[in-house]
C-alpha cells in the first residue's frame, strides 16, 4: 500500500512538473521567441539579390537554420493583416475572423479596418484600436496564460494592423509608426506607454530626423547591380527625400523603415529585459520587403534590390544584437513572409495579344441589381461592393420572403456571363460545396460574419476596377514561393523542400515552449 502511494505521489509530481513547464523555463526551452514577419518577401528576389548580401543575414539563415523553401498560406489572397492573424493563431480567416485589412460593416455599409475599435483611444495617434475582431487566441496569448501573465509579449511593426495582430489579446504592447506624426504609437488597450518607449522618443524620434533622411542606394554594389531586364535597369541610382505631407507613409514603404523597427526593437529588448529571466518572452517584428511606395517593381527595380540588401543588413544586425544580449542558444527565431500581393505593373497586355480587359465591380453591382429588379420587383438588392465581393440586402430578401438560395443561384448564373469573370462563389457554395483544393483555399479565406455574399473570381490578366473608390488591381494566379526559417535554440540546420503551411508555425512554437497551441489551431507542429 505504501509503495502504491509513493508511486502515485511521484506520478503527480511529474505531472505537475510537465504542466507547469510554461511558467518557467525547463532545460532546453528558449528564453525568447522572436517572430520576424517580412511583408512581401519573395523567394525569387531573395535568391536573385544574393550577391548583395553579407554573411550574417539571409546566408546565415540558409546555412545555420532549418530552411523550408516552399511555404504557403492555407487560404487564397492573403494580405498583411490576414497573414499575420494566420501566423499568430495557427488558423485561417474562416476561424480567426480576419479576412483582410478591411471589410464591410453591414450595419453602416462602410468599410471597417480590422483593428478599429472606438473604445480604446490611441497614444501618439488619433487612431482608436484593439484586437477585438480577432476571434480566437494567439500563440502570444497562450504564452501569457501559461506563465500566469509573467511573460512579456510585444509586437513592433510599421503598420497598425500588423502590430496589434502580432501582440494579440493579452500582449503587453503593440507599437507602430503613426502615418502623420512619425512617432511610435500604441493603443490604450494595452499596458501604459512604457518609460523605455518615452525615452526612445526623446532621444531618437523619427519626427526630428526625417528632414535629414536621404534615401539612396546602400552602396556602389547595389547601384551597379542590375537584375531587372527592362529599360529601367540602366537608370541612374535613385535619390529620394521625404518632404511631402505623406512623408511618413512614403518612408514606411521603403527599406529605411526596417532600420526604424530594429532601433525600437533593440530599445525594447534592452530596457524591458526581454529573455533575461526564468520566464519565456515573445517579440514579433514586422519588416518591409515590398516595392518603393507600393509602385511597380519593374519601374523601381534598383529600389527593390536595395530593399533586399538593406533587409539583409537588418537581419544580421538584429541577430547579432539578440545573440549578445540573450544568446542564440536561448532564442528561437522564426522568419517568414506575409506572401506577395503588392502592386503589379498596369501595362497594356492587348498589344501582346494576351487576353485582357477591365472588369468593373461597380458596373457589375448595378447590372446585377437591375436584373434582380426585373425578377423580383423594385428594390435595392445589392447594397455595396468592396474588392471583388458583393453584399446583398439580406433584410430586404427576408422581408419579401424570397428564397435566399434561389436568389444566390440567380446572381451566380447572371454574373458568370459577364466578360472577365472566371467563376462566381456564393456564401452557400463556399459553406456547403464539395471539397476541392481550389475551393478549400477560398473557403478558408471566407468568414460568414464579414465576407460578402458573392465573391467574383476575375480572370487572370484582367483588371479589377472600382469606380467609386478608384481602386484597381491586376488579377494574377501565378505561384509565388516564399521561405520559412527556424534559427537558434538547438535548431539543426537542414533544407526542406516539401511544401509547408504557415498555420503550422503557431503549434510548432507551442511545442517548443511546452504550452497549448492557440484555441482554434487544428494543425500539427512541424518536426525539427
Amino acid at each position: 500500500m505504501n509503495a502504491n502511494k509513493y508511486r502515485l505521489i511521484s506520478s503527480l509530481i511529474a505531472l505537475l512538473a510537465v504542466t507547469g513547464a510554461g511558467a518557467e523555463n525547463a532545460p532546453g526551452m528558449p528564453s525568447l521567441v522572436v517572430n520576424i514577419v517580412i511583408d512581401q518577401l519573395r523567394s525569387d528576389y531573395m535568391d536573385a539579390f544574393a550577391p548583395l548580401y553579407g554573411q550574417g543575414g539571409f546566408l546565415r539563415l540558409k546555412e545555420q537554420g532549418r530552411f523550408y523553401s516552399q511555404a504557403e498560406y492555407p487560404f487564397s489572397s492573403p494580405d498583411q493583416a490576414s497573414a499575420m492573424a494566420c501566423l499568430m493563431t495557427g488558423t485561417s480567416p474562416y476561424a480567426n475572423g480576419i479576412v483582410g485589412d478591411r471589410w464591410l460593416d453591414r450595419q453602416t455599409l462602410r468599410p471597417v479596418l480590422c483593428v478599429d475599435d472606438d473604445t480604446y483611444p490611441g497614444i501618439h495617434t488619433d487612431e482608436k484600436s484593439s484586437p477585438k475582431h480577432l476571434a480566437v487566441s494567439t500563440i502570444g496569448d497562450e504564452l501569457k496564460v501559461s506563465s500566469e501573465g509573467k511573460s512579456l509579449v510585444y509586437s513592433i511593426a510599421p503598420t497598425r494592423e500588423a502590430a496589434i495582430l502580432g501582440a494579440g489579446h493579452a500582449g503587453n504592447g503593440a507599437f507602430w509608426l503613426d502615418d502623420w506624426t512619425g512617432r511610435w504609437a500604441t493603443t490604450c488597450y494595452y499596458d501604459n506607454y512604457p518609460e523605455w518607449a518615452t525615452e526612445y522618443d526623446k532621444l531618437s524620434s523619427l519626427e526630428d530626423r526625417i528632414g535629414d533622411i536621404h534615401y539612396e542606394p546602400l552602396n556602389e554594389q547595389v547601384a551597379n547591380f542590375h537584375y531587372f531586364v527592362s529599360t529601367d535597369a540602366k537608370a541612374k541610382p535613385f535619390s529620394h527625400k521625404f518632404k511631402t505631407p505623406r512623408k511618413y507613409r512614403e518612408l514606411k514603404a521603403t527599406a529605411l523603415v526596417n532600420e526604424e523597427v530594429s532601433l525600437f526593437a533593440k530599445q525594447a529588448i534592452e530596457k524591458a529585459g526581454l529573455g533575461t529571466d526564468a520566464v519565456t518572452d515573445m517579440l514579433t517584428l514586422t519588416y518591409y520587403a515590398g516595392t518603393y511606395d507600393h509602385q511597380s517593381a519593374v519601374s523601381y527595380g534598383m529600389e527593390m534590390q536595395d530593399t533586399y540588401a538593406r533587409l539583409d543588413r537588418q537581419l544580421e544586425n538584429i541577430f547579432s544584437f539578440i545573440e549578445e544580449k540573450v544568446g542564440l542558444d536561448k532564442t528561437l527565431f522564426i522568419v517568414t513572409s506575409t506572401g506577395y500581393f503588392d502592386s503589379e505593373e498596369m501595362m497594356d497586355l492587348s498589344k501582346y495579344r494576351i487576353p485582357t480587359g477591365v472588369f468593373s465591380i461597380t458596373k457589375a453591382q448595378a447590372l446585377l441589381n437591375m436584373y434582380l429588379i426585373a425578377v423580383y420587383g423594385q428594390g435595392n438588392y445589392v447594397e455595396t461592393a468592396i474588392d471583388n465581393q458583393l453584399y446583398l440586402n439580406l433584410k430586404l430578401i427576408e422581408n419579401r420572403n424570397l428564397n435566399l438560395t434561389e436568389v444566390l443561384d440567380r446572381c451566380s448564373a447572371f454574373l458568370i456571363q459577364l466578360s472577365g469573370v472566371k467563376d462566381v462563389y456564393t456564401s452557400q457554395r463556399l459553406s456547403l460545396g464539395a471539397w476541392t483544393p481550389g475551393i478549400s483555399k477560398l473557403r478558408n479565406a471566407y468568414n460568414p460574419k464579414c465576407s460578402g455574399d458573392i465573391i467574383i473570381q476575375v480572370s487572370p490578366g484582367w483588371v479589377l476596377k472600382n469606380e467609386d473608390t478608384h481602386e484597381q488591381s491586376l488579377s494574377r494566379e501565378s505561384y509565388m514561393s516564399f521561405p520559412l526559417f527556424f534559427l537558434g535554440a538547438g535548431i539543426v540546420p537542414e533544407k526542406v523542400r516539401i511544401p509547408v503551411s504557415i498555420d503550422q508555425i503557431a503549434p510548432t512554437i507551442a511545442q517548443a515552449l511546452r504550452i497549448r497551441a492557440p484555441n482554434a489551431c487544428p494543425q500539427a507542429p512541424l518536426n525539427y
